[in-house]
This record gives C-alpha cells, sequence and structure tokens, in this order.
C-alpha cells in the first residue's frame, strides 16, 4: 500500500496542481482536506475538481463554530490588534486548521501533511508549528520551498503542468488578487498593493462590503449584549458567536466598516502591504471594549492591554500551541467575569459611533463623576493626594536647585 499524505485543500489553482506533483514525485496517495472555516461559495464544486485532479479522497470538515468559539472569542477578549490595525483574520483560523489536518491525518493514518504556503508567507510558520505541536511523528511538504523539485514558478506554469496531467480545470492566467477569506474576514494582496505608493483600487478589490463613500447617507443603530465577554445577542435576538459574526458582516459591509490599508511586519522579517475588510470584526471589537471600559478597574485594563499586544503577537506569529498562549489566555478570561452587559452603537459611512453602554458591574458613579461634590468624595482630599503624588517631582526639583547654585 502507497503511503498517503494529507493535503490542505483550498481547491485554487495551486493547491490543484500539487495533488499530481506529489503523486510524481512522491508516489503518494493524496487525501485532499479543506477546513470550512466560513469560505462561503469558495468551497463550490471542490470534491469534483480534487478527485479530477487525481486525489483518492476529499474531506470537507466544518469548523465554523470552533473557529468562533475557540479562537475568536478569546482574541476579541483581549483587544488582540496586531500592529494597532490587523485583526488577525487569517492567523486566528490557522490553529483551527493544523489542529483538524491533524486529526484527519490520524483517521487515514496518514505518514505526511502537505500545505501550499510560500516560503515568504507567514502561513508556512502558523501551520508547521502548529503540526509540529499536535503531531511531531508526521512529516511536513512545502512544496514551495522545494524549488528543486516544484518548478512551478507562475499561473502559466501551473496550468500547463495540470493540462499535461489530463487536467483540464476552469482557471485561467489572468492575474488576480491574492486573497484569504473566512467568517471573520477577507485579504487581499497583489496587483497595485504591492506598491505602497499606489491607491488601492477599492472598485475591483472590496468583496464583503463597500467604501463609506458609497454607503448609505443615514446611519443605522444597533445593540449588542455580552456574557462575561461573549456575545450573546444582536439586537434583542439571541445567536451563536458564529450567527452575530454573520449578521455583523452584512451591517459592517452595507456602512463601509472595517476596511484597513496596512503594511505589517511579517514573522520572515519583510514588509508586505495588503488591504483587509473585517466588517463584522470590527464592530464586535469596538462594541467589546466600550463594554470593558466601563466594568474593569484601571490596574487591570493598564496590564491587560499589554497582555492583548502579547496575544496579538502570539497568534501572529503561529504560536497558539504553547503554555505561553495558554497563560496569557488565562489571564484575560480573568478579566472577563464582569463584562456583562450591553452596547449600543450607530453605524454610519465607515464609523462606529458609541450610543450609550449599560452593565450591572459598571464602576462608573455618576455622583463621583460629577462636578457636584457627593458623599464618597471630599475636595479636601485632593490636596494631600496631590502633595503626596507629587513629591518626588518636588524632590528632584529642590536637589537640582541646589546642586546649580
Amino acid at each position: 500500500m502507497k503511503e498517503k499524505v494529507i493535503l490542505a485543500y483550498s481547491g485554487g489553482l495551486d493547491t490543484t496542481a500539487i495533488i499530481p506533483w506529489l503523486k510524481e514525485n512522491f508516489d503518494y496517495e493524496v487525501i485532499c482536506c479543506c477546513i470550512d472555516c466560513g469560505q462561503g461559495e469558495e468551497l463550490d464544486g471542490l470534491e469534483e475538481r480534487a478527485k479530477l485532479s487525481g486525489a483518492s479522497k476529499l474531506y470537507i470538515e466544518n469548523i465554523v463554530d470552533e473557529f468562533c468559539d475557540d479562537y475568536i472569542v478569546p482574541c476579541v477578549q483581549a483587544n488582540a490588534i496586531y500592529e494597532n490595525k490587523y485583526l488577525l483574520g487569517t492567523a486566528m483560523a490557522r490553529p483551527g486548521i493544523a489542529k483538524k489536518l491533524v486529526e484527519i491525518a490520524r483517521k487515514e493514518h496518514a505518514s505526511a501533511i502537505c500545505h501550499g504556503a510560500t516560503g515568504k508567507g507567514n502561513d508556512q510558520i502558523r501551520f508547521e508549528l502548529g503540526i509540529k505541536a499536535l503531531a511531531p511523528d508526521l512529516k511536513i511538504i512545502a512544496p514551495w520551498r522545494m524549488t528543486d523539485l516544484w518548478t512551478l514558478n507562475s499561473r502559466e506554469e501551473e496550468i500547463a503542468y495540470c493540462h499535461q496531467h489530463g487536467i483540464d480545470l476552469p482557471f485561467d492566467a489572468s492575474q488576480s488578487y491574492s486573497r484569504d477569506r473566512n467568517l471573520w474576514h477577507i485579504s487581499h494582496e497583489g496587483l497595485e498593493l504591492e506598491d505602497p505608493a499606489q491607491e488601492p483600487d477599492y472598485e475591483h478589490l472590496l468583496v464583503l462590503g463597500v467604501t463609506p463613500e458609497q454607503a448609505p447617507d443615514e446611519g443605522e443603530y444597533i445593540t449588542m449584549t455580552f456574557e462575561k465577554g461573549v456575545p450573546v445577542s444582536l439586537n434583542g435576538q439571541t445567536m451563536k458567536v458564529s450567527e452575530i459574526i454573520t449578521e455583523l458582516n452584512a451591517l459592517g459591509g452595507k456602512h463601509g466598516i472595517g476596511i484597513i490599508d496596512i503594511v505589517e511586519n511579517r514573522v520572515v522579517g519583510m514588509k508586505s502591504r495588503g488591504v483587509y475588510e473585517t466588517p463584522g470584526g470590527t464592530i464586535l471589537m469596538e462594541a467589546h471594549q466600550q463594554l470593558e471600559e466601563l466594568v474593569l478597574d484601571r490596574a487591570t485594563y493598564e496590564v491587560k492591554k499589554e497582555m492583548g499586544n502579547k496575544l496579538s503577537q502570539i497568534v501572529y506569529e503561529g504560536k497558539w500551541f504553547t503554555p505561553l498562549r495558554e497563560a496569557v489566555q488565562a489571564f484575560i478570561e480573568s478579566t472577563q467575569q464582569y463584562v456583562t452587559g450591553e452596547v449600543k452603537l450607530k453605524l454610519y459611512k465607515g464609523n462606529i459611533i458609541k450610543a450609550g453602554t449599560t452593565s450591572p458591574y459598571s464602576l462608573y458613579s455618576e455622583s463621583l463623576a460629577s462636578f457636584t461634590t457627593g458623599e464618597l468624595y471630599d475636595h479636601h482630599d485632593a490636596e494631600g493626594f496631590i502633595n503626596l503624588f507629587g513629591l518626588p517631582l518636588k524632590v528632584r526639583a529642590m536637589k537640582l536647585a541646589e546642586t546649580e547654585k
């Protein structure tokens, strides 16, 4: 019997060309595995395409709810945003995909897992760190790094290779953006985006929504409720997290929300430029943060921001299955005990505008915050506090004055 390899299969040209390449160069039985994280219509026709290309079997594994509950929610609770802009749409999905690939490899008694990530990108790191952490005995094949065997350097060459192997596929050689899509976002790279001096061609680029200029002239109000940092309802309707994100995507896309143009620092050392559409995720992140600022005390909030940045780095670098991620997530979860309440927002031409926040655990006291004197606050106490708080500054100034005489 031939050895089996599990191929992370998207149905695109790259991974389709890899099927005959694996059979030709390694004599493997190729089993394709497509992980559904909410790609939508991109999954149409995959089984026929995989079989036509020489795969013996295709798994389509739906992990949408797992993706939302186990990966998205912890990142939302942490407000994990890489380099202040990127909401980690691709990075968050990779550990779940790696986990499922390993499960299928064990089920099929495969000896290797193959992925189509390039040797310049982040995904090769994310996939392989996940596989190494969960199945250190499995071999990993990365064709794009095997330049002695993988000699296909363009779409034209890949199409020609498929034709040579009797595979007639509905792909053409015309250039298009390199995209990655799931329920949380869609990323765009390539074409004019490779030149940071050029403005993105949003008319041809956007998939999930419209530009703020094209959004309706009237705003739209929404309400969202959270329980312990987890979104549980939207506009009065109780929903699963995946359903809330789906609805928010439609609302955010309609109002031109969540479009960012970023030059980011990849793990491998280079800078890359991309445009990300994250309409629902941007709204969800903002709503959660709005509730937190009402509920968390100053010291916890300060440390939590540091831990959120740390988690964004961990996720971006593919280190999900590590003790560090578990420890950081444990801290984040401990801060969410009282992040319960309702958030009201107005969506208008790319903007998310606060419209009111309530929580039974709110630390905001109107009597304390108002300019009138309340029972808990004596204005005279501020004088002693300022004297002590400013003592180091006063002592330093006095010492400098002495030495300068």
